[in-house]
């Protein structure tokens, strides 16, 4: 496999824009205590003059962003259900049918098939509605020189050049943000309506304007100032501020409520801000710390480099801020929509064609089960929309999710090969199962998992017919993004992409139903899952579009390798032909570079690469990714902020799933469990000498911790999630392993053991006396910096 070619605009010096980097791992060792070490936390050097590139802060149904500059502090405000709802008139015509989709692309109606299953996306609804500004103008002597995110308390500061600081955080257990405010008291607090920017609150001034909305009430009384904002639906929201002077500090405090209560929503404003002002800072910041210090305690992971470990836990820190029980999952952008004077790019919507499946693959491995949950409860509350969604659209019973969507489930259109196509259901039913694995949550599976993903089986047993070969086949098939939204874009059914997804839902319903007992549903799934047909393969074996089409340029959606990752239908221990067939694909992808990739393509291979073993490729990935598509944050920017010669793209909006991904990546490279064995350290490159992870889990329910040194596992401790047995792939390179039990035995490659729930199987191995020398596709990690 040849290493991915970079070709940087200037060349490779310690003098030039690249330079080797250094490995640290003194700075990262105490996350077995715990916490995050402050080495991790993100620093950032005023100015911060643009909202993305501010401190995120959140609590999942609430999110602020601290930035500014000179005396000027600004948190940028966002609430998870804040949405205008409104869909537009083509999705109510009777020509908003699938059939009806089918039939114009065969008849290649290109301008009917635009008006009705595109254009309507480039309407203002709906769509995500940023929430406002909170700006507080301090004292002249009090000019910020720099802002922190303290990642084990979940708070922003500000420090600053006199000395005086400010603390924020979004309250992890009450719906409100505090912010304390050392030194003298600020001379002005003022709320700004979404883009307003200089505080106007006029209706042409805002970013909702074009929504058609009211000119909203602006309000005050003593300390606290307000508005409200009605819109043209039912929703009315309320944003409030509140401050108090406190020995010689200034405490503020702020929230954005909602009618989707049924409260006043000024009067429940008022009652929250009231509150938190009455419990003060430090009292409030207990209970939160607490959280947040549960939330880190679930897992650890020290890999040795710094950058690396610092993004890891950033973006285990997204998932504590923007994914919570009981409120919205992450959107696009999570709890942090874009305060740009516009609406927010692409909506702020839910797209189910990769951002919203990829942001919830790095969950697992770290234990945020509940995080998790935030976006599998939502799709099986949203189940009625589903059902009608698939009566209505597809003429099917059972459910179907679109593949982009409003907070209600709606679909939103927008280029109709993905964004309604059956198969992106199928992608989030792969999330529950994998939940089920992960947890061995028996409840789960038969309360929410089989019944959920069967829903979507029954829609797509009843849109699958038999070609003139009995092969079982959709209408349409597309592979995205591939062709963007032409006529070229509908492909010869099935795509590989379409047959991926069908054959692991397929599959994974008949492992479900067997588990709940239905065995007779299992053999029905099974075998609509054998009836799909074989891969679609040129003859080097490489993994094609569809039977008909090869993949022939770079593209920033891995959409025809699905089966190797997430889904695990390919994979390098399923006998030759499908390691060549691997091997092929990843020779054809290496060979059209990364030129037409996104930021979230790179951590999307890195997490492919590491899943076949290839540890080198896996971090050369990462390593792209965390260097060159990062704003100065941590958001993923999308395109190469270096313009460096990774990728031609080099815009810069933000969206959350290349982040989420990097940590699903990391997780691949230390611990793999699929098809029941336990892989630990599978793909950790040679340059991570010394690398351990505490609690991470795998599937089955089973907490790993293992410690790798001088290249070599020298010990793991294994605690049993169910009863049965536990098998542990060895890979320790003929060394013995030291038990702490008895019953081990040999299965192939495997040790395995019978083991009680809680059982703790633990093991030592011996430490190699030298480190190895490097092999030749060893990745070297190189750092970008200003010239």
């Amino acid at each position: 496999m040849r290493p991915l070619k970079i070709q940087p605009r200037k060349k490779l010096a310690r003098n030039g824009r690249f330079f080797l980097a250094g490995v640290c791992l003194a700075a990262v060792t105490s996350a077995f205590a715990g916490l995050p070490e402050a080495a991790l936390n993100v620093q950032l050097a005023a100015p911060i003059r643009t909202w993305d590139e501010a401190v995120p802060l959140g609590n999942g149904l609430l999110g602020g962003l601290l930035w500014g500059e000179t005396n000027l502090l600004r948190l940028s405000l966002d609430r998870g259900d804040l949405w205008d709802l409104r869909t537009p008139p083509e999705i109510h015509e009777p020509g908003f049918t699938y059939e009806n989709m089918a039939r114009l692309v065969r008849e290649r109606n290109e301008v009917e098939l635009g008006r009705l299953f595109d254009a309507p996306y480039n309407q203002p609804t709906p769509t995500k509605i940023p929430a406002g500004r909170l700006e507080v103008l301090l004292d002249a002597a009090q000019a910020v020189e720099r802002f922190e995110l303290n990642l084990a308390t979940a708070e922003g500061r500000a420090w600053f050049r006199n000395g005086e600081r400010c603390e924020a955080f979004f309250s992890a257990t009450a719906p409100v943000a505090l912010w304390r405010i050392t030194g003298p008291e600020p001379k002005e607090i003022r709320l700004l309506l979404p883009g307003s920017g200089g505080g106007e609150t006029g209706p042409s001034s805002h970013a909702v304007a074009k929504l058609g909305y009211p000119v909203a009430q602006v309000g005050g009384a003593g300390r606290a100032h307000w508005f409200i904002q009605e819109t043209v639906g039912p929703l009315k929201y309320c944003v409030f501020v509140e401050s108090q002077r406190q020995s010689n500090a200034t405490l503020v405090a702020v929230t954005v409520t909602t009618s989707s209560t049924g409260e006043d929503v000024l009067r429940e404003a008022r009652r929250i801000v009231s509150a938190a002002l009455r419990r003060g800072y430090d009292t409030s910041v207990k209970p939160h710390a607490a959280w947040w210090a549960k939330f880190w305690g679930q897992s650890a992971v020290t890999i040795p480099e710094l950058n690396l470990q610092r993004h890891y836990y950033l973006v285990r820190y997204f998932y504590g801020a923007a994914s919570r029980l009981g409120s919205p999952p992450m959107p696009l952008q999570g709890v942090w929509t874009a305060d740009a004077g516009s609406l927010p790019p692409w909506k702020g919507d839910y797209h189910n064609d990769l951002n919203t499946q990829m942001s919830y693959m790095g969950y697992q491995g770290a234990g945020h089960f509940d995080e998790g949950r935030s976006f599998l409860d939502f799709n099986w509350d949203l189940l009625p929309a589903y059902r009608r969604f698939a009566r209505n659209f597809y003429g099917t019973a059972g459910a179907n999710v679109p593949g982009v969507m409003s907070l209600d489930g709606e679909p939103l259109t927008g280029w109709g090969q993905y964004s309604l196509s059956p198969t992106m259901g199928p992608w989030v039913a792969h999330l529950f199962y994998l939940h089920w694995r992960y947890t061995g949550d028996a409840k789960f599976l038969e309360t929410r998992a089989y019944p959920w993903c069967r829903e979507l089986g029954i829609c797509l047993q009843g849109l699958l017919k038999p070609d003139a070969s009995g092969v079982l086949v959709l209408p349409l098939t597309s592979s995205p993004e591939i062709h963007d939204n032409r006529l070229s874009a509908w492909l010869q059914p099935n795509s590989n992409f379409d047959l991926a997804c069908l054959k692991m839902l397929f599959i994974s319903l008949g492992e479900m139903a067997d588990a709940c007992g239905k065995h007779g549903e299992a053999k029905n799934w099974r075998a609509t899952a054998r009836k799909l047909g074989d891969w679609h393969v040129n003859a080097a074996g490489a993994l094609k579009l569809d039977a008909h089409e090869d993949l022939a340029e770079s593209h920033r959606h891995l959409s025809n390798l699905m089966g190797l990752y997430p889904f695990d239908l390919l994979t390098v221990e399923d006998g030759a032909r499908a390691r060549q067939i691997i091997q092929a694909s990843l020779d054809q992808w290496d060979q059209f570079g990364t030129q037409q990739w996104c930021g979230y393509s790179f951590t999307w291979m890195s997490a492919l690469r590491a899943r076949t073993g290839d540890g080198e490729a896996a971090v050369r990935n990462l390593d792209i990714f965390v260097q060159a598509f990062l704003l100065r944050n941590g958001f993923h920017a999308n395109g190469d902020q270096t313009k460096s010669g990774f990728s031609s793209m080099t815009y810069r909006p933000f969206t959350l799933e290349g982040n989420l991904l990097a940590a699903a990546a990391a997780h691949e490279m230390l611990l793999q469990s699929w098809r029941d064995v336990i892989r630990i350290f599978p793909a950790v490159p040679w340059r991570w000498h010394d690398v351990a992870f505490e609690s991470l889990r795998a599937e089955g329910g089973h907490g790993v911790s293992a410690r790798r040194e001088h290249n070599a596992t020298t010990w793991f401790r294994i605690v049993a999630g169910h009863d049965g047995d536990v098998s542990i792939r060895d890979n320790f390179g003929g060394r013995l392993p030291t038990w702490n039990c008895q019953g081990i035995r040999r299965n192939g490659d495997n040790y395995v053991v019978f083991a009680k729930r809680g059982t703790v199987i633990e093991a030592t191995l011996p430490k190699p006396e030298t480190i190895p020398g490097a092999p030749g596709n060893a990745a070297r990690p190189i750092t970008i910096v200003s010239p």
